[in-house]
């Protein structure tokens, strides 16, 4: 049977790292005693270390600055499907004119 997928607050996953980073604990170690990946942890140590307090959102809370390009991409994809119907239209009625 397929594991279940685990979720972890981001105050665990601050804690976990600061298990290696503050209270000198290895990796693997640290991983051990929190029963999760060394990978797992490597990388939640390299987002902290590289975006700080905003590395874990949590929840499905985007950041700002990707919330903001995520609704940009979606405000895009739905004028360019606006601006090709209009150019459909025009070439319709440009032949019915003829």
């Amino acid at each position: 049977m397929a594991r279940q997928r685990r979720s972890y607050t981001s105050e665990f996953k601050v804690e976990a790292v600061k298990l290696v980073t503050e209270k000198g604990y290895s990796v693997a170690e640290a991983a051990r005693s929190l029963d999760i990946g060394e990978t797992l942890l490597r990388s939640w140590k390299q987002d902290f270390e590289g975006q700080g307090d905003q590395a874990f959102p949590g929840h499905g809370h985007l950041p700002a600055i990707e919330e903001e390009l995520r609704q940009l991409r979606a405000d895009n994809k739905r004028l360019q499907m606006e601006r090709d119907l209009l150019k459909k239209a025009t070439a319709f009625f440009a032949r019915e004119a003829l």
